[in-house]
């Protein structure tokens, strides 16, 4: 209509997104965000009496509940807790680089989030390393599809060497060979 201004798209962008920790750059405050709950997570699992009974109870269902741990109540625990640090990544994600929803945005991050855990050992000091692996991974697949013309999949490609990798070592050290005649 005449005689009304919009507001200008820059402004709109600027108030919609979250801060960048570097200008130039994609890192943003989710990586602090992320950096506290590894913290909160590391205090919680193994400073705190409801996070022992959250190991005990994801690592042995059966002495959980002889302990009289509920089973249940580390199920959803877990459930809740991990469902809401992905909805809290994916609207950093969406606030942060992105700036914006588009069908595109998962890009496979839940099955990477796997494959980081188990090389993270599921502790999680352990998974922040194993994410910074894993984002070289991300890169260097981008930077081989950009540079040398490689397929899109190279980064899947590298994902799933490094876990069969790693379960090949898990199987060969927790079973041994033994050659008969």
């Amino acid at each position: 209509p005449q005689g009304y201004n919009f507001p200008q798209t820059k402004t709109f962008e600027a108030a919609t997104q979250i801060p960048r920790l570097m200008d130039g750059s994609r890192v943003n405050i989710g990586l602090l965000l992320a950096l506290a709950g590894v913290a909160a997570v590391w205090v919680f699992l193994f400073r705190t009496y409801a996070g022992y009974a959250q190991l005990v109870g994801g690592l042995a269902p059966a002495a959980a509940r002889y302990a009289g741990f509920s089973s249940r109540r580390a199920l959803w625990t877990a459930l809740l807790v991990s469902g809401g640090a992905a909805g809290l990544a994916g609207g950093l994600e969406v606030a942060g680089p992105i700036g914006q929803l588009t069908p595109y945005v998962p890009a496979g991050y839940g099955f990477a989030a796997i494959i980081v855990a188990f090389v993270g050992r599921l502790h999680p000091v352990g998974i922040v390393f194993s994410a910074i692996l894993m984002s070289m991974f991300y890169i260097g697949g981008e930077l081989a599809q950009s540079r040398m013309g490689l397929p899109k999949s190279i980064t899947g490609v590298f994902q799933g060497l490094l876990l069969f990798a790693l379960l090949a070592c898990d199987t060969l050290i927790a079973y041994r060979l033994v050659w008969k005649r």
